[in-house]
Formats: C-alpha cells, sequence, structure tokens
C-alpha cells in the first residue's frame, strides 16, 4: 500500500504530494515552493525521491523544482505541450500573478516529455498518465488505480473547478476531462487536488455546484 503525503506550500498553498512506498522510495507531484520544507519532510521520513512529476507548468506548482533537482538528482516529467511554459514567466504565470516584485519561475527543460496517455512505471510505482486538460493545455491526471487514488492538480476541487480565464484555458475542455476522465472513477476514488481538500467522484456529483448544467 502507497503512502500519500500533502504538503500545501508557497503564498497560495498549492498541495505538494509525496507517494512513497514501504522501501521508501518516492514521487514528487507539483513540488510549488519551499523546497527547503520538502527535502527537510525527505530527510525526516528517510525518503529517496525517484522522479519530480507535474500535472502542469503554472508558477504555484514549479516553483520548488530546481531546487530539488540539485539536491537530488532526479528527471522531472511534464506534458509536451507545457514544456515551453518552464521558460516563459507569461506562459507559467510567474511575470503577473507572482506575489513579489521581479519574482519569476524558470525551472530547467524536463528529462521526460510525455505526449500521449500511458501507463508509467517508475522504479516499483506503476500508474497512469491521464490528459485532462481545461485549466491548461497539457494538464495532467495521475490515476493510481490499484491503491484509489489520483492527482489531478487543477481540474477538480472540493465543491469547484479549475479556472479557465489562464493562458491557453477553456471551460467546454475543462469540463469535458471532468465528466469523461475524472467522474468515471470508481466514485470513491480518492481525488487529490492541487489545492484544498481531498474529495471523491461520488462528493462532486452530489455536491459541485460548478458541474451542474454540463
Amino acid at each position: 500500500m502507497l503512502n500519500v503525503r500533502s504538503y500545501a506550500l508557497g503564498p497560495v498553498q498549492t498541495n505538494c504530494y509525496i507517494v512513497s512506498n514501504k522501501a521508501k522510495d518516492c514521487l514528487i507531484f507539483d513540488p510549488g515552493e519551499e523546497e527547503e520544507r520538502i527535502i527537510k519532510e525527505l530527510r525526516s521520513k528517510g525518503l529517496k525521491p525517484l522522479a519530480i512529476l507535474l500535472t502542469h507548468a503554472h508558477f504555484d506548482h514549479i516553483g520548488a523544482v530546481d531546487g530539488l533537482r540539485q539536491a537530488y538528482d532526479v528527471p522531472l516529467w511534464l506534458h509536451e505541450k507545457e514544456v515551453s511554459w518552464l521558460s516563459n514567466p507569461d506562459k507559467n504565470g510567474s511575470g503577473k500573478y507572482a506575489m513579489l516584485p521581479n519574482y519569476t519561475v524558470q525551472p530547467p527543460l524536463p528529462e521526460h516529455i510525455i505526449r500521449e496517455e500511458c501507463t508509467m512505471t517508475i522504479g516499483d510505482f506503476t500508474f497512469q498518465a491521464v490528459f485532462t486538460p481545461g485549466h491548461s493545455p497539457g494538464s495532467i491526471s495521475y490515476i493510481f488505480e490499484d491503491d484509489g487514488f489520483a492527482i489531478v492538480g487543477d481540474t477538480l476541487f472540493e465543491r469547484s473547478v479549475g479556472r479557465t480565464d489562464l493562458y491557453g484555458g477553456s471551460t467546454d475542455i475543462l469540463m469535458a476531462s471532468i465528466h469523461d476522465k475524472l467522474l468515471t472513477l470508481p466514485e470513491y476514488t480518492v481525488i487529490y487536488p492541487g489545492h484544498g481538500r481531498d474529495t471523491t467522484p461520488a462528493d462532486e456529483m452530489e455536491n459541485n455546484p460548478f458541474l451542474n448544467g454540463f
């Protein structure tokens, strides 16, 4: 059974997830800020990172990528449509939405580019990379079917959905992603979002007002 640790990081409290196994290998998802805190947690728990995976490339999800790669020399995975966002503050939002003046996020290019939906195996971890665009054109949800959870970035939240007024966003595409890729998961799959508390498809189908009418 896998262990999922969640850390709300940075000025907009973006959820970073560390998924680990009994051997204490781990995967890091969306390290948005505070790399010192993440490194401290990894060391205190005796965890060995194997990779960093991004649900998408907005600044609040990528701010600690460079620091972690320097500390652990681990590869980065990202959708092909957002590779250029890493070096472009206008696309990743750090040039406009960051909380500090003259603050931009520009981590190096990823070692691995995800070009199609696939089953991914990294070490002893096996999971699905499913495309869920709408919040951004390259948004990915990582689905751990055998362990009953999915890491979905800013696609779906508890009682809400991802915003679509940012660069490359689309409400129609977002809603299609939610209905076709996430609400079709087993109803008690744990949905780990980019912000806020976890939820399930069953809860959102029953209680999410943003899904009514779509």
